[in-house]
Parts: C-alpha cells; sequence; structure tokens
C-alpha cells in the first residue's frame, strides 16, 4: 500500500535540465565581444571578459581566435560588414561617394570605439575592408578619376571617415571628461576674449561654429567640399 505524502510537504520536482550552451565557434565570439563593446565600450573588451560571457576558460577561445589583436581585427571587419556594396552608377557617383562614407561613420559609431581600431590599423586586410576598398574604387573610377586618382581620393576618405567616428565615440563612451573639457573650453573663451579684436577679426567668432549641434553639419560640409573637388577635378 502506498501512502500519500502529507500535505504540509511540498512534492518532489523534476530537477530542471541546464539549457545547453551554444556551440563556442569563431563568430559567437566575435558577436559576443561586439556585444560586449556595444554595451560597455572598447575597453571593456578582453579575451577574458569574452570568456566570462561565454561562461569558459579564456584558454578555450584561443582554439577561435589567436589574440586580442585579432579579435579587434574580426570585430572591425564585422562592423564594416553592415555597410553596403552598392554597383557603381556613373550617372550619381557622387552622390554615391557621400552615401559610402556616412555608411562606413554609421558602422563605426553604431559600435563605439571600434573606429580606434580602423585608426590603429592603417590597412586593415579583411574581406569586409576589402570589399569596401573595392567598392569605393569602382564608385571613384565610374565618376572619371583615374585608378591613381581614385586611390588617393578613397584613402582620404577613409581616412575622414575613421577620424569622426573617432572623435563621436570618444564623446559617447567618455574618453573624454565633459567636466574638464567645460572648463577648457571655458579658459579658451576667456583667453579668446582677452586678444585684441583687430589682430584676430575672423578667428575670434569662429567658436560659436563648432559646438554639439554643428556636428554632423561640419561633417556635410566637409564631405561635399571634397566631393565637389573631384568632380572639379573630373571635368579639368
Amino acid at each position: 500500500m502506498t501512502v500519500p505524502p502529507p500535505p504540509w510537504r511540498r512534492a518532489a520536482r523534476s530537477p530542471r535540465r541546464r539549457a545547453e550552451k551554444p556551440v563556442l565557434s569563431r563568430d559567437l565570439v566575435v558577436k559576443t565581444a561586439l556585444g560586449i563593446l556595444a554595451a560597455e565600450g572598447f575597453e571593456a573588451v578582453s579575451m577574458r571578459r569574452v570568456a566570462q560571457q561565454l561562461e569558459t576558460g579564456p584558454a578555450s577561445l584561443y582554439a577561435h581566435v589567436a589574440n586580442k589583436e585579432e579579435l579587434d581585427e574580426l570585430m572591425l571587419d564585422a562592423a564594416l560588414g553592415d555597410v553596403p556594396a552598392p554597383e557603381p552608377d556613373p550617372a550619381r557617383w557622387a552622390e554615391q561617394v557621400k552615401e559610402q562614407v556616412r555608411e562606413q561613420v554609421r558602422a563605426m559609431v553604431a559600435y563605439p570605439g571600434i573606429a580606434k581600431v580602423a585608426w590603429n590599423t592603417p590597412v586593415p586586410v579583411t574581406p569586409n575592408s576589402l570589399r569596401q576598398g573595392e567598392v569605393m574604387l569602382k564608385i571613384l573610377r565610374a565618376g572619371g578619376l583615374d585608378l591613381k586618382q581614385a586611390t588617393y581620393a578613397g584613402d582620404a576618405l577613409s581616412l575622414y571617415a575613421k577620424a569622426y567616428a573617432y572623435e563621436a565615440s570618444s564623446w559617447t563612451f567618455g574618453d573624454y571628461d565633459e567636466a574638464e573639457v567645460a572648463e577648457r573650453g571655458r579658459q579658451m573663451a576667456d583667453y579668446m576674449r582677452s586678444l585684441p579684436a583687430e589682430a584676430f577679426p575672423n578667428l575670434l567668432h569662429a567658436g560659436e561654429f563648432f559646438t554639439e549641434n554643428t556636428s554632423a553639419e561640419r561633417f556635410e560640409f566637409a564631405l561635399a567640399m571634397f566631393v565637389g573637388g573631384l568632380q572639379a577635378l573630373v571635368r579639368a
């Protein structure tokens, strides 16, 4: 005869099965690293931190990624994978150039700090960086530039995109101390006001154009001037 348990005793529950961990792979390591970067910034990403997030040991990552430097390049490559690769259109090549630079900046700003990797790697040789370089050269050549001109133009545009994204992400994740920058700005303003107006009639009023609100406007102005110069070069 089976005696039922008393009502005050809780029935035994079946033990929960722990969810199986996903199979470790290079793609998973990079995706996890990008998640940490987007949430906490570039400096938070390390092999140890990624291993903790994946509930494994750092040594297990080295079967998929050689070291932190390689992980950085893989993250950059993954970020650039979000940038479109349109077919060149000779009728609107100038606008396509601008669109590509905007998209490159957008991709890097989406992962604050990844622009540091791009900046510290003068010629990143990864699948998506090569794809982007070839796309830009094709667009520039479709506009009428020869290979040398297109190469120089593509290099300058890439440098501008990286520099802009670097500065933007530095503000986002506090690489600059806001209080310190504000105090330095106040000191500079006071110093500039102390200078003789007749000696610097333009420079003393230029500061009003360097604000957070004019950042996008300055970016677009520089892009328009650069591409306009390329158009003039083609016409000549």
